[in-house]
């Protein structure tokens, strides 16, 4: 180990060393080339692919730090969008079931095919590779002021589609604008507690408020380049004289080819996830129009799978970072400059998706952060899919949901047995380790009325 490992948790969310080697993978991580400060863990910690899902690291550029594949992993990009509208709760009540009919047929999801904008040109999806929800917004798919409230302002700039391989081109065509399977969802939500007034007056939220929380990435498409440039940076590592204790943190210098190479491809994964993102936004929209005569209004959209060159100080010099994320989230403090200049003087949205079934958390980022403005992504898996599945043998999970008076479409048994709260740590526990770390502030908690899963 280079650096110490850190994690930040309470005793009862550390993973159990004989079910889960995330904490092994924290050492790991420490490992890599260039590592600075520490190698983290956040409160949601859990087993990934080579890094900790959880984990953060920053690696030096000009001192020969790495970038690798698996502290991004295989969801490049996925995140989470918040829509707030201009209704409450008890006013969306005798539209509910309207408005979720609406949203379950108007959301491609599930493990194929199917999506809101069916692209058909290669230029088509070079020209969303390189813009993200920018280019879904000339297109149409939303408004000019939905940028401003997107991280990097709806695109990565360095995005380099001829660092996209055929296959990943592929499965990514016929994707655009659709939900997946797994974790991912769209909830119809209510904020039920507000923590902080101003802040969250500033983000657009109120007591009572209805909301859209959407959840998803970069789907086939993020999937094969984590595959195609994992098997370049393993070919290329005895080159650069690197040695990592696990193949799946595969890494190659930030500054070399195939480095570049990884981080411009990431990107374009990134704008793919992006403009996903916004076209379900767009869809879920024009539902909540056309069943309550309402509009939704973009809260914010941040990533929580994503490498990016930062400006960081350490030792008390301002130096270029890889700040890799892997199920962690940037949390920008307050009068930071990339902020949008209405949200500057509070911070940035964080938004923190809960298991199936329990409330979700909006945050905000504070100054001082001790993991490079970085916080949790959400409750943290203490089971796996077939753990889960098979702990709920005999039970009706959608039964359970239809209990707490939440709608459910769209969503297979077995789809969401994988999803239930049993199968994830307690979100309001990883949210009050993570505030009482430093990392973030609790601005407010939203539960769930409606779900749309694949």
């Amino acid at each position: 180990m280079r650096v110490p490992g850190v994690v930040f948790a309470s005793r009862s969310l550390l993973p159990d060393p004989a079910a889960d080697r995330s904490l092994e993978q924290v050492a790991n991580v420490a490992t890599l080339p260039g590592i600075v400060d520490a190698s983290y863990a956040m409160p949601d910690l859990h087993w990934g692919y080579g890094f900790p899902i959880g984990g953060v690291a920053a690696t030096d550029v000009e001192a020969g730090g790495v970038v690798s594949p698996g502290g991004v992993g295989f969801d490049i990009s996925c995140g989470v969008r918040l829509l707030a509208a201009d209704l409450g709760r008890d006013e969306l009540r005798p539209h509910l079931d309207a408005v979720m009919d609406g949203l379950g047929a108007a959301t491609p999801r599930g493990m194929g095919s199917g999506a809101v904008w069916q692209l058909t040109s290669r230029d088509e999806l070079d020209a969303v590779l390189r813009g993200g929800s920018r280019y879904a917004v000339r297109r149409g798919f939303g408004v000019e002021r939905d940028l401003d409230r997107c991280e990097d302002h709806g695109a990565v700039d360095e995005a380099d589609p001829t660092q996209v391989s055929e296959r990943a081109i592929e499965r990514g065509a016929r994707q655009v604008g659709s939900l997946g399977s797994g974790n991912h969802f769209l909830e119809v939500q209510a904020v039920e507690q507000v923590y902080d007034e101003p802040v969250a007056e500033a983000f657009g939220l109120r007591t009572g408020q209805v909301c859209v929380m959407i959840h998803c990435g970069s789907r086939g498409l993020g999937h094969q380049i984590c595959t195609d440039h994992v098997r370049i940076m393993e070919r290329v590592m005895d080159r650069h004289g690197i040695r990592v204790p696990d193949r799946q943190l595969a890494c190659a210098p930030v500054a070399s080819a195939e480095g570049r190479a990884y981080l411009g491809a990431m990107a374009a994964a990134a704008n793919y996830a992006r403009a996903n993102r916004q076209l379900l936004a767009h869809a879920a929209e024009q539902i909540f129009r056309r069943q309550t005569g309402r509009r939704l209004d973009l809260v914010y959209d941040v990533s929580h799978n994503l490498a990016k060159i930062e400006e960081h100080v350490v030792a008390g010099v301002v130096g270029r970072l890889c700040v890799h994320r892997k199920g962690a989230t940037r949390a920008l403090p307050p009068g930071h400059p990339e902020l949008p200049e209405d949200l500057r003087a509070v911070g940035q949205p964080v938004l923190i998706p809960g298991s199936m079934g329990t409330g979700s958390y909006v945050l905000t980022g504070v100054a001082g952060s001790p993991a490079w403005a970085s916080t949790c992504h959400g409750a943290g898996r203490v089971r796996s899919r077939k753990q889960a599945v098979s702990a709920g043998h005999g039970t009706d999970p959608r039964g359970q949901l239809e209990a707490q008076d939440i709608a459910v479409r769209g969503a297979s048994r077995r789809g969401l047995a994988e999803e239930m709260p049993s199968a994830y740590k307690d979100i309001t526990a990883v949210v009050e380790a993570a505030e009482g770390a430093g990392l973030c502030r609790k601005v407010a908690r939203l539960v769930p009325l409606g779900v749309v899963k694949g």
